[in-house]
């Protein structure tokens, strides 16, 4: 469980970094690398969603278990 958190929490830093590119760059890192709107961008950008929504899941049960 702990290699799964570990990735997770670095494809959400890869995803935060690429997000302050777009803002403060207007660059787009994994378009640039894969091609706009090709599979692969698209894939990355839903991998990247994946391991968000599963450190939030993370998250609330660790809090959870805190507060009980």
């Amino acid at each position: 469980m702990k290699a799964l958190n570990t990735t997770a929490l670095i494809l959400i830093v890869i995803g935060g970094v690429n997000w302050g590119l777009v803002g403060f760059f207007d660059y787009n890192l994994v378009d640039s690398i894969f091609n706009q709107g090709s599979f692969l961008a698209r894939a990355v950008y839903a991998i990247v969603g994946l391991a968000a929504l599963w450190t939030v899941v993370v998250m609330g049960s660790k809090s959870m278990e805190k507060n009980s």
